[in-house]
């Protein structure tokens, strides 16, 4: 039997716990917090990027390279808003700030937006969710995620794919037949990007894209890979929204990063609502959504207890 998706807002609707008057309220966009938010986001990064220059002869290097990477990864969080086009009232800002967020992190914009919407039509149920992750069964399995290498593979392969032409089953589920071109032309010129700038390092002898930006991303990775887990991992694989998806809470500064996305339940329930919303959002779904107070912290924590507690890997109460 085919599984029905009743979608999040319906849930939220049915349930009494939003009204259709206050969701028109909360998705209410302007142009306005993103571009304040990105202009703090650059200036931090432009502090980050002095600090590497500054400890580059001393052994505070790779420790800022580590700090460099930690906000080049949360671009990822930007570009997550441009891809559900609530980052910015005004859509080709989405675009512009999306696909200069997509180079940064080597994630290919548009294919991103066709992969996620699948996401959040079949959130936590298997063999549907495309960037499900798989409740770990061991210890061993959960370090290697938190690793990075897992992520990395996946998206080289995935690239140098896209790059020959070839699209997999799952993404032509979920991709448009008349898209393909556009995303196998997208990964070309990520590529092309990437080749010129390493072309130009080695004919000039420059590696400040290596020290600044891919090794920093490369050590960054793990902490978004930790922070992805939470959301969803560890809940159970069900499409009731109450259930399958965790919000954390956590201090300012990991929240500015995130671009409020550690308010994730409440941004499946209703993914119009713009991150400078969710805040508010969450005060009116208190007690609909599955809240962890103890933050990223303490959903790890809750993995590993299901971890150790669930030989089959599963979800356990």
């Amino acid at each position: 039997m085919a599984t029905r998706i009743i979608t999040p807002i319906s849930q939220a609707l049915e349930e009494g716990a939003l009204s259709r008057a206050e969701l028109k309220t909360f998705m209410r966009r302007s142009n306005r917090p993103a571009l304040i938010r990105l202009a703090l986001l650059l200036a931090i990064l432009s502090t980050t990027t002095v600090l590497v220059w500054l400890s580059k002869d001393s052994m505070l290097f790779f420790p800022a390279m580590l700090l460099q990477g930690i906000v080049l990864v949360h671009h990822f969080s930007l570009q997550h808003e441009c891809i559900h086009y609530t980052a910015f009232r005004t859509r080709y800002l989405n675009d512009i700030v999306g696909n200069y967020c997509a180079l940064v992190i080597m994630l290919p914009h548009r294919f991103f937006r066709y992969e996620h919407c699948d996401h959040h039509t079949y959130t936590q149920l298997t063999g549907k969710d495309p960037e499900m992750i798989p409740m770990p069964r061991t210890l061993g399995a959960y370090l290697y995620y938190l690793s990075s290498i897992p992520y990395w593979k996946a998206k080289f392969s995935e690239l140098i794919r896209h790059c020959l032409g070839q699209l997999n089953t799952t993404e032509k589920r979920f991709t448009p037949k008349s898209e393909y071109r556009t995303l196998i032309i997208e990964a070309r010129a990520m590529a092309a990007f990437y080749i010129f700038v390493l072309g130009l390092c080695i004919a000039s002898d420059w590696w400040a894209p290596v020290w600044y930006w891919w090794l920093p991303v490369l050590l960054g990775e793990p902490v978004m890979r930790a922070i992805r887990m939470t959301e969803h991992v560890g809940r159970p694989t069900t499409a009731l929204m109450k259930e399958n998806t965790r919000t954390n809470i956590t201090n300012p500064v990991m929240q500015f990063l995130c671009w409020n996305m550690n308010y994730h339940a409440e941004h499946h329930y209703a993914s119009s609502v713009p991150f400078h919303a969710l805040p508010e959002l969450h005060k009116k779904l208190s007690g609909y959504v599955h809240t962890e107070p103890r933050g990223y912290l303490g959903a790890h924590m809750d993995i590993i207890r299901q971890l150790f507690g669930n030989k089959n890997g599963g979800y356990s109460r």
